[in-house]
């Protein structure tokens, strides 16, 4: 079914390429007649659960908090702000992200997974100092405003369907090429870890595939421990209390925070998001999930939230085959992610510390095991086709540099690359053909 076609949001994805089918456990259709279907008091969510769906959402709260956060932590000091301000911004990224991994992985059944603007962040390490918090807010609350309008009109959507299908995948392929390689350059400096994670993977995906990224996980907190490298220390267990900013707003800040920050979420955050789960064979709704995002965002501006999105690196952990073999059953992992999120929103940096503490060679070894599926899921949507290896290549290699240019990352910028090469090298080689 094409998307022209596509009836509603809660239409069920199409599973990608050469998944298995969903009908038997070992990927063949079932013979027979169809069966009667589940008793109607249990419901599609707890049907389709399963360990390994949970156990990627699970990863991928614990890549968020154990990288990311510490942005949102370093800009909160430069900015100045106190304990309950900090604590509030927490719940409230927090809270934006888990309400719509849940909302809507529930109504597209897909594992739509949000978080909070990592590149936004890192801008305002620089920027919050220099207007008072109330002027943050209200910067903050514009931003989730243009980006709903623009999320809502569909011109994001219009924008990102004229990317090839090839360099999307490359743009996969270069975001997750770090935390492939990841894997290895850890084994320098924390051997028995990184060690214990990928010699499990790798048994668990020799003998019980769906549960390897578990195996991996236990098996590093299990060596971080042996080797004496966890270091959690939580004194007590508090809930947070979110703080209501009223926000005021100047041209400074508008013109400081909201206009990067609004480019800085849509290319860097909301573009690959769109694209890796483009990439995993499903079919998107630019409306409803950047809208939405964007609603969530100007909701909790007033208690701290920058920006909530689309997430990228962390959804290629749940959009791939190691969250679940059947597409249509991926979603259980976004659904999990959320309940994650909020379980930490309500506990504000209560549980924080708890992911602070995890050795950060233990955070890169599982995400990057957790990846691999994923990446090489991109690398052969690359090359698949020859006309467009080349500016898939281009892209794979400007996104996998990490090279940031006017404060936006490496994968818009790849996106940039590709699709200008991409058209020289298809749309005007054609022309030039039909000329001679």
């Amino acid at each position: 079914m094409s998307s022209d076609t596509t009836s509603s949001d809660t239409t069920s994805t199409t599973p990608p390429s050469g998944a298995p089918h969903p009908g038997t456990p070992d990927g063949t259709a079932a013979a027979g007649p169809p069966p009667a279907g589940p008793p109607a008091a249990r419901p599609r969510l707890f049907r389709d659960a399963s360990l390994s769906a949970v156990l990627a959402g699970f990863v991928a709260v614990v890549v968020s908090y154990s990288g990311p956060l510490v942005i949102v932590l370093a800009a909160a000091n430069a900015g100045h702000l106190d304990r309950a301000q900090t604590s509030s911004w927490v719940w409230a990224i927090s809270i934006g992200s888990g309400i719509t991994c849940i909302a809507l992985s529930l109504r597209t059944r897909m594992p739509v997974i949000t978080a909070f603007s990592t590149p936004g962040a890192a801008l305002l390490v620089t920027s919050l100092g220099a207007y008072s918090y109330a002027e943050a807010i209200g910067a903050f609350l514009v931003t989730g405003a243009v980006i709903t309008l623009v999320g809502l009109t569909g011109v994001f959507g219009r924008l990102m369907r004229q990317v090839p299908t090839a360099v999307v995948s490359a743009m996969l392929a270069g975001i997750l090429f770090s935390f492939g390689t990841g894997v290895f350059t850890s084994l320098k400096t924390a051997p028995w870890i990184a060690g214990a994670v990928l010699v499990a993977y790798l048994l668990g995906k020799r003998w019980i595939a769906r549960y390897a990224v578990l195996l991996a996980l236990a098996a590093g907190v299990l060596s971080s421990a042996v080797t004496a490298r966890l270091d959690i220390h939580i004194d007590h267990v508090e809930l947070a209390k979110p703080v209501f900013t009223t926000p005021a707003f100047s041209a400074g800040s508008l013109i400081g925070i909201a206009v990067p920050m609004i480019l800085a979420t849509l290319a860097s955050q909301n573009a690959p998001g769109m694209a890796v789960l483009s990439a995993s064979g499903y079919r998107p709704k630019d409306r409803l999930l950047i809208g939405s995002t964007g609603l969530a965002s100007t909701a909790l501006a007033p208690f701290g939230s920058h920006a909530i999105n689309l997430a990228a690196i962390t959804a290629a952990i749940c959009t791939g085959p190691e969250s679940h073999r059947d597409p249509n059953r991926r979603y259980v992992a976004g659904v999990s992610c959320g309940f994650f999120y909020l379980l930490i929103g309500a506990f504000g940096s209560t549980l924080v510390v708890l992911f602070a503490g995890l050795p950060k060679e233990l955070v890169a070894a599982v995400a990057g095991v957790a990846l691999f599926g994923a990446l090489a899921g991109g690398l052969t949507g690359a090359v698949k086709e020859e006309k467009d290896r080349e500016a898939a290549l281009i892209t794979f290699l400007a996104t996998a540099s990490g090279v940031t240019i006017a404060g936006i990352g490496s994968a818009f910028w790849g996106l940039v690359f590709g699709v200008a090469a991409h058209f020289v090298l298809t749309r005007l080689r054609g022309r030039g053909a039909a000329a001679a």
